[in-house]
């Protein structure tokens, strides 16, 4: 790895916006816990966008596909499902195109518009990232934690940036129970019973199991200004 490699680590659709060389989009809760829980349940592809609206109009185009994504963090009005990962291992997706909509991750996504490179990051597939970062060995690679509704610092975000950082770094560093801990802070939410409609504990769980999938989420810009994730095998 390049030893002069520099890290920067932003935040926000702004911090997107001015994200430079390979920028890893981190959304843990839940976006891009989400969308590798869908490669992995054999979508046959996932377009990211930030409007609910273009969201709708894809899946018109795109007769074999569903919707996934949330606002408030509830499903959308119309949409097949929420963004929630424990809904996405019961789904049928199989063969099918996930249109994906979010708060915070897919409009990152959408923003990193400076970015020579493009990585949807997460607790899950982290070591991959880290891999995938060292094999490609660029100047630069900026972290954007998206955050609470991006706007607001998400702890788990900033945890993950960190946490692939020390991979990339080989520091010997031990995440476990600050990675566990999340539980008694920002993902509190995901214990109260009023949210466990759209937002249960089994979400919690499925985000922050480290390097569950050995494959990253490349994203490529689209002719229509939405955003393709492709897998690639780590």
């Amino acid at each position: 790895m390049n030893p002069n490699m520099e890290f920067d680590i932003l935040e926000f659709a702004e911090g997107a916006k001015r994200a430079s060389g390979l920028a890893v989009i981190i959304d843990v809760f839940r976006a891009f816990s989400v969308a590798c829980y869908a490669a992995e349940g054999g979508a046959s592809g996932i377009i990211a966008t930030a409007s609910v609206e273009e969201a709708f109009n894809l899946k018109r185009k795109y007769k074999n596909s569903v919707l996934v994504g949330e606002r408030n963090e509830r499903k959308i009005d119309g949409f097949d499902y929420g963004n929630s990962p424990t809904e996405i291992l019961k789904a049928d997706i199989k063969g099918k195109i996930v249109i994906h909509t979010t708060t915070a991750g897919t409009t990152g996504l959408v923003n990193a518009v400076n970015a020579d490179q493009i990585l949807a990051g997460s607790f899950v597939n982290a070591s991959s990232t880290a891999e995938y970062i060292k094999r490609i060995n660029p100047q630069v690679v900026s972290f954007v934690a998206m955050g609470y509704r991006a706007n607001e610092s998400a702890a788990e975000d900033l945890l993950c940036a960190e946490y692939i950082i020390s991979l990339l770094l080989d520091d010997k560093k031990q995440f476990s129970e600050r990675i566990s801990g999340l539980r008694y802070s920002s993902g509190e939410r995901f214990f109260n019973p009023v949210n466990i409609e759209f937002s249960p504990p089994t979400d919690f769980f499925l985000c922050t199991m480290p390097n569950r999938f050995s494959f990253v989420l490349k994203a490529f810009r689209r002719h229509d200004g939405n955003m393709e994730l492709e897998r690639i095998d780590i």
